[in-house]
């Protein structure tokens, strides 16, 4: 456990942001599985949008976006 102030900041800032990126992630993730089961252009719309967002955060990598848009768009 750190001792010195700004460690113990530093160390609430990541359980928070921890917690905030792993449900973007699982929110993509279940995106992708709708967008894989039903192949609708609406749903792929949203998913690209939020793959965009995903990448431009630092979420995932832009080159990880970009190849699942390609996949998808198959």
């Amino acid at each position: 456990m750190p001792i010195i102030r700004s460690a113990i900041k530093k160390v609430r800032k990541d359980k928070t942001r921890t917690i905030r990126n792993q449900r973007r992630k699982d929110a993509l993730k279940a995106l992708i599985k709708k967008v894989r089961a039903t192949k609708n252009a609406k749903d792929l719309q949203t998913v690209f949008s939020a793959l965009d967002k995903a990448a431009k955060v630092k979420l995932i990598h832009p080159n990880k976006a970009a190849r699942l848009k390609s996949r998808l768009s198959n």
